[in-house]
């Protein structure tokens, strides 16, 4: 027998980031949106825990106990007193250190997988503390929709979103390390003063009436300075794709991925063929959102 589970990617529409806490993180408000790019993962009972991958940039993914898959199947084994034996299988389509929560996704879709697999009938709230002893972006990817993450992301608020936005999502060639993003954006900000992060009134308005025009307006990522100056060549693709005529153009998360907002479908593949033409990136996406969160088929 086996279960198989699809999981989103995510954009964040809002990362506001707060000064480092004592324990290394940072206080975050975190909108959080799930767009239809998906990962699908399979598990079946095996003789031991073992992790499998195929799809682009599968030979980036680790194999080993370290993937947010297998840990999320050695924490929901330890918490029921059962073998984790399961073989977990990983269809990639989210692309891998992106900024898009590839590894998130795979360790919600994972611990779904092996819930449903076992019968241990843990509640929403076992399954969504486990995913914040997973990662931070681990509850969301396991929610879906769209959420506002506070503390270091893990503490989730839905949101209504009030229409469908569509996004082009152009990967780079070449991965940022989320931990050294965070160190780059201490170094910036060292002496400043850092304000308390808050998602902005103006934006969560214009996600819960569906207004393309006033997201575009309101959209940002405190990360953003701390990813360009690690990684300077995402400043050509943020203004082929605006140049291209996104309504916005941000990286996401800790990056490398930069995201454009565009007004509808057409345009997305307007400013997909421009961003393909340009030599500024690798490869480039198409999504729109939000999406539903971690699903059994």
């Amino acid at each position: 027998m086996s279960v198989t589970v699809r999981v989103p990617a995510k954009v964040n529409v809002q990362l506001a980031v707060g000064a480092a806490r004592p324990d290394g993180f940072h206080d975050l408000a975190n909108v959080f949106l799930a767009v239809g790019l998906y990962d699908e993962v399979t598990v079946t009972e095996a003789d031991e825990l073992r992790v499998t991958c195929e799809g682009p940039d599968a030979g980036q993914v680790p194999l080993d106990r370290t993937n947010l898959a297998a840990r999320a199947a050695l924490k929901l084994a330890e918490r029921h007193g059962r073998s984790p034996a399961v073989h977990i299988h990983i269809a990639k389509d989210i692309p891998v250190a992106g900024g898009m929560a590839g590894g998130s996704a795979d360790g919600a879709g994972a611990l779904v997988a092996c819930d449903a697999l076992w019968g241990t009938g843990a509640s929403r709230e076992e399954l969504l503390e486990i995913c914040a002893e997973l990662g931070s972006d681990v509850p969301f990817s396991l929610v879906g929709g769209a959420a506002l993450g506070t503390g270091r992301g893990e503490r989730l608020e839905p949101l209504q979103v009030g229409g469908t936005f569509h996004w082009v999502f152009a990967l780079a060639d070449g991965g940022l390390s989320t931990p050294a993003v965070y160190g780059e954006f201490d170094r910036l900000t060292a002496g400043g003063d850092v304000p308390e992060p808050q998602a902005s009134p103006e934006l969560l308005a214009a996600l819960a009436k569906g207004d393309v025009d006033a997201l575009a307006a309101t959209v940002s990522n405190d990360l953003q300075p701390a990813a360009l100056s690690l990684f300077p060549s995402l400043t050509d693709t943020l203004r082929a794709g605006r140049e291209a005529g996104a309504l916005a153009a941000l990286v996401s998360g800790s990056g490398p991925t930069t995201a454009f907002l565009v007004r509808d479908a057409d345009a997305a593949d307007t400013v997909a063929r421009a961003l393909r033409a340009s030599g500024t990136c690798r490869a480039v996406r198409t999504a729109a959102g939000p999406a539903a969160g971690a699903t059994v088929l």
